[in-house]
C-alpha cells in the first residue's frame, strides 16, 4: 500500500533524541532555544516560541492577542477544526466565512462582509501548503483594525512573493504533528515579530509564570519538549529537500493525470505551494463518485484521504446557526480527494498511480 502520510524520519533523527536522552534534560531546555531560534531565522521573523501542539499554539496567540469573551473571529469554514475550536478555548466566537473556489483558502470578500465592532481577528488559513491570498487579506484586517493570525499548520516553507508565511499576520502558528511538511512527533511553534507578544506566548504556556513559581496569569502546559525540539531541529535541516520533493511529485500529477473530470490543484500567482496535500476534485463531469474511486484505489494499492469531508460549520459542535451559508465550502468538501504526496513518493509509485487513475474503466 503507498501511504496517503508517512513521517520522513530516520537514523539522524534517532541520534539526536538519543543525545537528548544522555543529558536528563528531557523537558523544555537548551534544545527548546536553540530549535526557536533556528526555526525563527528560518521562517524570516524576530521570535519563535515553542509549543506542544498547534492547537495550543493557537489558543497561546489568541490569548496573548487578548482575544476573549464577547469576541468574534473570523475563521474560513472549509479548515481544520482546531482553527475554530481554538477560538471556542478563549470563550469567544468562531466566525466561519466561505473560501475561494479556486485555492480553497479564505475569500477575502468574505471576510470583509462579516467585519462588525465585535471582530477582533481573522484567522486566515495557508490550507494544504497554498498561501492565502495575503495582500488583500492582511489590507482588510489593516483597515479595519483587526488582528491577522496566520494559521500555517499546513505550509512549513511556503511562500507568498518570495516571503515565507509566519511573518506576514501577527503570529503565525505551525503545528508539527507526523504528517506534517516537518514534524517533532507532536508540537507546535508560535512566530512573531512582536517581541512582547513572544514573551506573553511564552508565559502563557508556562502556566503564566512572569518569573519561577510567580503565576501573574492563567497559563496551562504548552511546552515543547527537548525530545520533540531535537527531533524538529533535524527535520528543519531537511525541510526544504522535503518539499522539493513533494513539490516533485505534485508537478508530475499535473502533468500526467488526464482522467475527464478529475481536477488538479491551482497554484496561486506568486506563492510557493509545498503540497502537504495533493487535493483533487472529482467533479460532475467524472464518471463515478468519490467513495467509489476510493475504494478502487484501495484495491490497487494506493491510500487517499478526504481533508476535508464536512466543513466546520456542518459540524456537529458548531452546527445550527442558519445565518451560516457558506456554499463553496459546502461543495469542495464533498468533491476533494487527496492523493500521497509526501517524500516517501517515488517517482514509480507517481507513475503507477497515474497509470491506475488514467486507465481504469469506471
Amino acid at each position: 500500500m503507498i501511504p496517503i502520510a508517512k513521517p520522513a524520519v530516520g537514523e539522524a533523527e534517532a541520534a539526536a533524541v538519543a543525545a537528548v536522552m544522555k543529558t536528563g534534560m528531557l523537558a523544555t531546555g537548551p534544545e527548546v532555544t536553540a530549535f526557536e531560534e533556528e526555526f525563527a531565522g528560518y521562517c524570516g521573523v524576530n521570535h519563535a516560541v515553542g509549543m506542544n501542539s498547534g492547537t495550543a499554539a493557537l489558543h497561546a496567540a489568541l490569548r496573548a492577542l487578548g482575544v476573549g469573551p464577547g469576541d468574534e473571529v473570523i475563521v474560513p469554514a472549509f479548515t481544520f477544526i482546531a482553527t475554530a475550536t481554538s477560538v471556542s478555548m478563549c470563550g469567544a466566537k468562531p466566525v466561519m466565512v466561505d473560501v475561494e473556489e479556486c485555492c480553497y483558502t479564505i475569500d477575502p470578500e468574505e471576510i470583509s462582509e462579516h467585519l462588525n465592532a465585535k471582530t477582533k481577528a481573522v484567522i486566515a488559513v495557508h490550507l494544504f501548503g497554498q498561501p492565502f491570498a495575503v495582500e488583500p487579506v492582511a489590507e482588510i484586517c489593516a483597515d479595519a483594525g483587526v488582528v491577522l493570525v496566520e494559521d500555517c499548520a499546513q505550509a512549513h516553507g511556503a511562500m507568498y512573493k518570495g516571503e515565507k508565511v509566519g511573518g506576514f499576520g501577527a503570529v503565525g502558528c505551525y503545528s508539527f504533528y507526523p504528517t506534517k511538511n516537518m514534524t517533532t512527533g507532536e508540537g507546535g511553534m508560535v512566530t512573531t515579530n512582536d517581541a512582547a507578544l513572544a514573551d506573553h506566548c511564552r508565559r502563557i504556556a508556562n502556566h503564566g509564570q512572569s518569573d519561577k513559581y510567580l503565576h501573574t496569569e492563567l497559563g496551562y502546559n504548552y511546552r515543547m519538549t527537548s525530545i520533540g525540539a531535537a527531533i524538529g531541529r533535524v527535520q528543519l535541516r531537511k525541510l526544504d529537500a522535503m518539499n522539493r520533493k513533494r513539490q516533485a511529485n505534485a508537478a508530475y500529477y499535473t502533468k500526467h493525470l488526464d482522467a475527464f473530470g478529475l481536477k488538479t490543484p491551482e497554484i496561486r500567482t506568486g506563492c510557493t505551494h509545498v503540497f502537504h496535500q495533493y487535493v483533487t476534485e472529482i467533479t460532475d463531469e467524472f464518471p463515478t463518485d468519490r467513495e467509489t474511486v476510493m475504494a478502487f484505489l484501495r484495491e490497487k494499492g494506493i491510500g487517499s484521504a478526504v481533508h476535508y469531508p464536512m466543513p466546520v460549520h456542518r459540524q456537529p459542535l458548531y452546527a445550527g446557526d442558519p445565518a451560516v451559508i457558506c456554499p463553496v465550502s459546502d461543495d469542495v468538501s464533498a468533491r476533494v480527494l487527496s492523493l500521497p504526496v509526501h517524500p516517501g513518493v517515488t517517482e514509480e509509485d507517481c507513475a503507477y498511480i497515474v497509470e491506475t487513475i488514467n486507465g481504469a474503466e469506471w
